[in-house]
């Protein structure tokens, strides 16, 4: 460790919604439940029962990885402070963020998130294919609050 430098803790804002290494060696990826039963997958995850009313019942929930790609399928700007668990310090000039509505590739489910800082509505038309990537939503003398971000595929601008 250098003199002076703090090694900051990566701590998920929140738990066992993404995984900065998928198992199938995807790298980062969102995390979604699949019901055995009815082969519904649904994000956020869910651990007590199916969310789908046709579902026979009696299947297990399983937590998968879900598609590192997808396609925008809405996007605007926010331009107001958001509340917790998003952390801003009320003295500082707020800046806008753009969020963005992104039609999962192999799901068809549709995940909201931020994109990446930089990125405008402008940059981010619909039906523009995007890849969700690590994010930093805050952080503190000693922790990295992560988060997923959505960017045009392959980093392009």
């Amino acid at each position: 460790m250098r003199e002076g430098h703090v090694e900051r803790t990566r701590t998920p804002v929140v738990s066992g919604w993404f995984t900065e290494e998928a198992p199938d060696g995807g790298g980062f990826r969102l995390l979604g439940t699949r019901c055995s039963a009815c082969t519904a997958v649904f994000f956020p995850p869910e651990g007590a029962y199916c969310r789908n009313p046709r579902c026979p019942g009696g299947g297990e929930l399983a937590k998968v990885p879900l598609s590192a790609r997808g396609r925008v399928w809405s996007v605007t700007d926010g331009r107001y402070r958001p509340p917790a668990p998003y952390v801003s310090d009320p003295a500082a000039p707020w800046e806008p963020y753009t969020l963005v509505a992104v039609e999962l590739e192999a799901e068809g489910m549709v995940v909201l998130g931020q994109a990446e800082p930089g990125l405008t509505p402008a940059d981010l038309a619909v039906g523009t294919e995007v890849e969700v990537v690590p994010g930093v939503l805050h952080e503190d003398a000693s922790t990295l609050w992560t988060t997923w971000r959505f960017r045009p595929a392959g980093g392009a601008r």
